[in-house]
């Protein structure tokens, strides 16, 4: 295991442990509602919130406790108890189980598409035109184990590149914000860039495009959201509740113009007062979802086991993929909805 992943797996390991101390929190309100605590995002609206103003829920209350920092630390925070809910990277929720970590992803909730990926960017004049030019370089994303840092890897395999060429490979966190900067001023190789970041940067031009985490796979679902196993058994009606109304939310998505999804997240952002602006959502273009209401495809959880496998993070073996998610609550998956209707049940043209 290289002393990055083994860095990574310590920190999950440690917020395994401490998940074995915790219980299930989500409270019981007086009408019959279960409040889940959750974090969001600033200055944009997770499909949970979505979902919430929506009013596909019946049985759950969110309570927003603050924002995340990234996938890896939202799920953390659900698996020590500390929120009920997180979304990540399926790859990084593979690594947190198999510390030993009881969560189970109930939903896929992020992907990328031709309108909605993460480009991997270098100057228009850059030496750097193949994987193999980036031996000894530095490749600059928002965190390391996680969506950005497994497509950079699996692309350099893909090409052919060996273990010991990956491993010269520098990964180095920058903040989105800063990474256009970074890269201009020649303080990484390449730059990791995606939605108003990417569009914003391409504007301005004197970049070019190495290669898209959609030239990997396509369409292609990237990340879930995972429940605490104590919580899904204590609140089981409100966790099918949870996916039924997230699935139902990201169908809307799928199925309305991107204008009026901007201007109902607009909507949310000026009236939850914290103190945010609603510039990021003009950039939204997709959720990037691949499959009907966040279904999630059995590869889309596999390919990361079996990565993680190849690189002597996981032995083969140690977790089947199929023990790391369910889509039993998704109303496209379990027969309640026809999976090319509208969020609710409705033909769509």
């Amino acid at each position: 295991m290289s002393r990055r992943l083994a860095s990574v797996a310590a920190l999950l390991l440690v917020a395994a442990l401490a998940a074995g101390c915790s219980s299930a929190a989500a409270t019981t309100d007086p009408d019959g509602s279960v409040t889940l605590r959750y974090q969001g995002n600033a200055g944009q609206v997770t499909l949970p919130e979505l979902a919430d103003d929506l009013g596909y829920f019946e049985d759950v209350t969110l309570e927003w406790v603050g924002d995340t920092t990234s996938g890896p630390q939202d799920i953390q925070s659900a698996a020590t108890g500390q929120t009920d809910f997180g979304g990540a990277f399926n790859g990084a929720i593979a690594k947190l189980v198999a510390a030993g970590s009881p969560i189970t992803s109930v939903i896929g909730y992020y992907g990328s598409d031709d309108v909605a990926f993460n480009g991997y960017y270098v100057l228009e004049d850059s030496p750097v035109r193949s994987a193999r030019d980036l031996v000894g370089k530095k490749v600059g994303m928002n965190t390391l184990g996680a969506h950005h840092e497994f497509v950079v890897r699996e692309w350099l395999a893909s090409e052919g590149l060996t273990s010991d060429e990956i491993a010269s490979v520098q990964l180095v966190v920058v903040p989105p914000v800063s990474t256009e900067q970074a890269l201009r001023e020649g303080q990484i190789d390449v730059g990791t860039l995606g939605s108003v970041f990417r569009d914003s940067a391409l504007e301005r031009g004197g970049l070019r495009e190495l290669f898209t985490d959609t030239s990997l796979y396509g369409e292609f679902t990237y990340g879930s959201y995972v429940f605490r196993d104590d919580v899904i058994a204590k609140n089981p009606q409100a966790v099918a509740d949870f996916v039924q109304g997230v699935a139902r939310a990201i169908r809307w998505t799928q199925t309305n113009p991107r204008e009026v999804v901007i201007d109902r997240f607009e909507t949310i952002i000026d009236g939850r007062g914290r103190e945010e602006n609603t510039d990021l959502v003009q950039y939204w273009k997709s959720a990037g979802v691949a499959g009907p209401g966040g279904v999630i495809d059995p590869k889309e959880i596999s390919i990361w086991v079996d990565w993680l496998v190849r690189e002597g993070t996981l032995e083969e073996g140690q977790i089947d993929p199929e023990d790391l998610y369910t889509n039993a609550d998704n109303p496209y998956a379990n027969g309640t909805y026809d999976p090319a209707s509208g969020p609710d049940g409705e033909a769509t043209s």
